[in-house]
């Protein structure tokens, strides 16, 4: 016995069975991110009227640069996952869906990589 209608069964539509998945995703990602942004304030906060040279030998210590490249990870893996859902609910056309999906989906990833390697470019050339 399926709760799928007839036509649903046909078309493969019903539930994709991830849905539990993405929202616990989500949740981490957003319990992640509020001790690692309360940490970035408050160094951002410390660093404040020091330059460039400064900036730079806090984010070549080890730590400051692993949290950093958590902070950007989790920020645009929750910043994928909230526009999905906003994604998947408002926009109504099967291909205009897949290709706003896709497009956040490379962005985030490219933003994300691009981030990084700032981030350990900086700490590895002090």
């Amino acid at each position: 016995m399926s709760l799928k209608t007839p036509l649903g069964a046909a078309r493969g539509l019903g539930s994709a069975k991830n849905g539990t998945h993405h929202w616990i995703m989500q949740r981490i990602t957003a319990i992640a991110l509020v001790p690692l942004t309360i940490w970035f304030v408050l160094s951002a906060i410390a660093l404040a009227g020091g330059g460039y040279a400064e900036a730079s030998a806090w984010l070549a210590r080890p730590l400051n640069a692993v949290l950093m490249l958590l902070l950007v990870a989790a920020t645009f893996h929750h910043l994928q996952l909230g526009l999905q859902v906003v994604i998947e609910d408002y926009v109504h056309g099967e291909g205009a869906k897949i290709a706003a999906l896709l497009a956040v989906k490379l962005a985030a990833v490219a933003l994300g990589v691009a981030a990084a390697f700032a981030v350990l470019k900086v700490a590895f050339t002090v």
